[in-house]
């Protein structure tokens, strides 16, 4: 049985002057993917799949490079990208977390950006079933972002996903059993 692993991309440089997909880790959020390297090695994930974020992206392509895998080894995957918040600009902390927390609480409805809650599970989750379907029994680590994986996370598990989200680090991992 394999097992799924979702990974939160690490530590951004935040640039207010440009849209939260467009950045690039920091850093300290490229120190930080040794760590998380070692913390994943032991479920020697099978396929590495990631966001096409830079900041997923990188994080993907610098855990496969601690464990001497070539650049290749990573499969950027588009639907695997964060919700769509173009044209929300720039928040606060206090408003970003405001905002998140109306997302997950209103699933069907337009809160901020581009998509709905459901729209970015539908997306996300058509994409995981994918990669799983192509990979039988193999564990995939899925770089990606917080917000996509804690509604995932919740509608799998049924985990409140705004606590979820809270909770998550940069970067932070779950694991979950396939059937």
């Amino acid at each position: 049985m394999g097992e799924l692993i979702l990974v939160r991309h690490s530590l951004p440089a935040v640039d207010p002057d440009a849209p939260a997909c467009e950045w690039r880790l920091s850093e300290a959020g490229r120190a930080r993917c040794t760590a998380l390297a070692a913390q994943l090695a032991p479920y020697a994930p099978a396929v590495l799949a990631s966001s096409t974020e830079p900041k997923a992206l990188e994080t993907a392509h610098l855990v496969a490079a601690a464990w001497e895998l070539p650049a290749s080894s990573v499969r950027a995957v588009d639907g695997l990208r964060e919700h769509d918040r173009r044209g929300a600009g720039f928040l606060d902390r206090a408003a970003f977390e405001a905002a998140v927390a109306r997302f997950f609480a209103s699933p069907a409805e337009l809160v901020f950006g581009r998509e709905t809650a459901d729209q970015l599970y539908a997306r996300f989750s058509a994409v995981i079933d994918a990669l799983t379907g192509a990979h039988p029994g193999a564990t995939l680590a899925v770089f990606t972002h917080g917000t996509v994986m804690s509604l995932y996370v919740s509608r799998i598990t049924g985990a409140a996903p705004f606590p979820f989200w809270k909770r998550l680090d940069l970067p932070a991992f779950t694991v979950l059993g396939l059937p």
